[in-house]
């Protein structure tokens, strides 16, 4: 008799199957060259053992929070907590198997509208209610680096949480790590988005990495 891996079992797999920095990540600097349009703007970066980041060496105010807003978004997906410091007040159950072989899975129950796309021991969608708007990520392609899997290619949409009526545009998401000591870092993050029929383009490159001495 077999016996179907719980819900509960198969997403905490894959969540633990994510690549996060260890307790003794020191934190690093690297040089920063932010691309949007015509505009290039090149900096330094410090992303610091308790994972804040700093962006020096760049005037505009509009740039530099940009590149730390980027770096701040990466590093929160670093945090190694456990699955029940996350997870551990949620439940767990089965959605549908979708064509392509990825497997729902329903968080809270059906009515919480919660739910995550498991494929290959990885989350290849979330769609979730945060700070009142619903955010749904799709990743069509992840890093392996043989320590957890980083996404590589992705696309997010909001929309809101009542209608399900869109806010703003898809951004496509393509990002590449390189290691620098016992870490991968990000090394490239473009985005590409569509606003009011206008497509753009960003570029962060991040090059140089020192790893910081403790």
């Amino acid at each position: 008799m077999i016996t179907q891996v719980s819900a509960t079992d198969l997403f905490r797999a894959a969540y633990e199957n994510r690549y996060t920095w260890d307790k003794n990540f020191p934190g690093y600097t690297a040089t920063v060259t932010l691309t949007q349009g015509d505009e290039i703007f090149t900096g330094k970066v410090q992303v610091n053992a308790d994972l804040s980041a700093t962006v020096s060496g760049i005037d505009n105010t509009d740039a530099a929070d940009s590149i730390k807003g980027q770096l701040r978004e990466v590093a929160i997906h670093r945090i190694r907590r456990t699955f029940e410091e996350t997870h551990g007040k949620n439940s767990f159950e089965y959605g549908e198997t979708l064509a392509n072989g990825a497997v729902e899975i329903l968080i809270g129950g059906k009515s919480s509208g919660d739910k995550y796309h498991l494929r290959n021991n990885e989350v290849v969608m979330v769609h979730r209610h945060i700070h009142g708007i619903v955010v749904t990520i799709h990743t069509s392609s992840s890093h392996d680096t043989g320590a957890g899997y980083l996404s590589h290619r992705y696309d997010s949409v909001y929309a809101d949480p009542k209608t399900g009526e869109a806010k703003g545009g898809k951004t496509l998401f393509t990002d590449n790590y390189t290691k620098a000591g016992d870490y991968f870092l990000i090394s490239e993050r473009i985005l590409e988005s569509d606003e009011a029929g206008q497509p753009a383009v960003t570029k962060f490159e991040f090059t140089d990495f020192q790893m910081i001495s403790k």
